[in-house]
């Protein structure tokens, strides 16, 4: 093979290298599990006090179920909308959260599901709360 044929194989190969990367990289994004109709949510925290003046952190891990397409699609779109009601929510609960004490999953969970509602301008997602943790 003559040297001019190698360097234009490698330049080929070179410009195709970042487009590849870019299909790897949108296939990893891919939502773990869940089915066709959940849409999951990054995890939400806020800062709260810890028994004895220290800082601490709520976390909460959630997702929503959202059977109809059209609704599913309009999460998508608002999902910054979404994110920031959730955040403030979360952040609002854990700075008033007294230090010791457990968070209240069903107060959370019904704060949530009422930004949803608000934001979607409609019902028909149901916040799914997976896990909440105070450290």
């Amino acid at each position: 093979m003559r040297r001019r044929d190698l360097l234009a194989l490698i330049s080929i190969a070179a410009a195709l290298r970042p487009a590849a990367a870019g299909a790897w990289a949108a296939e990893e994004k891919k939502k773990k599990s869940g089915g066709v109709s959940y849409v999951p949510i990054d995890t939400l925290t806020g800062t709260t006090t810890r028994g004895g003046g220290a800082r601490g952190v709520l976390s909460v891990e959630c997702g929503l179920d959202i059977p109809d397409q059209k609704l599913r699609d309009r999460a998508q779109i608002s999902m910054p909308r979404l994110r920031s009601a959730y955040v403030q929510v979360v952040m609002t609960y854990a700075a008033g959260l007294p230090a010791g004490a457990e968070p209240n999953a069903d107060f959370i969970a019904m704060s949530l599901q009422r930004q949803t509602d608000l934001v979607l301008g409609r019902p028909g997602a149901r916040v799914l709360v997976g896990a909440i943790m105070a450290n």
